[in-house]
């Protein structure tokens, strides 16, 4: 069964691609009176006010049509910013080398932050893997254990 933001991701992501952007991530978040639907849009140049408008007009109108979420909703669109979230594959691919920081849900090796360099991302035989450079020592982080991962602002 799907989630509501998997839900979401499949009804956004053609509304996105129209609008020639990249949908980064979607949040979908039970809060007390309503629920939060938060998506993260990218594309070269950078996203501007008007972009996250006219997905959020379109995006707005699927939402209701299809009643996913259920119920009152507040939808929020913008750009990730410096610090985006990574959760596909591609994107972990797109940007070995740099800066991130991966949450995990439970303590690998005594830590459960890892602030490093994205060394690599290993998919094979059913499992995904990223190898994280922390201060010269590289961590394997199965994906099934990661809670959060985002890039890190560089100055």
């Amino acid at each position: 069964m799907e989630t509501y933001g998997e839900e979401i991701r499949r009804l956004a992501e053609p509304v996105v691609e129209s609008e020639a952007m990249e949908l980064i991530c979607v949040e979908c978040l039970r809060m007390k009176s309503r629920w939060l639907v938060r998506l993260y849009l990218d594309k070269e140049g950078g996203v501007t006010i008007e972009d996250c408008s006219e997905v959020s007009n379109q995006l707005g109108d699927l939402l209701d049509v299809h009643d996913i979420p259920p119920g009152p909703y507040t939808l929020e669109v913008s750009s990730p910013g410096l610090n985006r979230p990574i959760e596909r594959d591609q994107d972990f691919m797109k940007f070995k080398g740099h800066k991130v920081q991966i949450k995990v849900r439970e303590k690998l090796e005594g830590m459960k932050i890892f602030r490093g360099t994205l060394v690599d991302f290993i998919s094979g035989n059913g499992e995904k893997t990223l190898v994280v450079d922390v201060s010269g020592r590289f961590y394997r982080i199965p994906m099934a254990l990661v809670a959060k991962a985002r890039l890190e602002e560089t100055v």
